[in-house]
């Protein structure tokens, strides 16, 4: 079972990403996965999770400004980020409730994203 991040970068103020979370050894669309981001010295936020039967949720903080969306035949999972801040630089992880649906715990290894002029 393995989770990669990959999309992360140096954007500016006001632009987007799109991270991408390729999942291999379990189906994404028959499980809970989430997007977390953590700066260093601070905790783990959630930003952003997508359910088995496609309903997603948000945070408040990026209500609006992101999207979360998976490929059922790529079995990847996407976050389009949209109007980035540089408060959210972070390191920006995938995760997911395999094998037990209850809880996420498996993790990728994060991407870097950094909002900066």
């Amino acid at each position: 079972v393995q989770l990669v991040e990959s999309g992360g970068g140096l954007v500016q103020p006001g632009g987007s990403l799109r991270l991408s979370c390729a999942a291999s050894g379990f189906t994404v669309s028959n499980y809970a996965m989430g997007w977390f981001r953590q700066v260093p010295g601070k905790g783990l936020e959630w930003v952003s999770g997508i359910y088995r039967g496609g309903s997603t949720d948000y945070a408040d903080s990026v209500k609006g400004r992101f999207t979360i969306s998976r490929d059922n035949a790529k079995n990847t999972v996407f976050l389009q980020m949209n109007s980035l801040k540089p408060e959210e630089t972070a390191v920006y992880y995938c995760a997911t409730d395999f094998p037990y649906a209850k809880g996420y715990v498996t993790w990728g290894p994060g991407t870097q994203v950094t909002v900066s002029s």
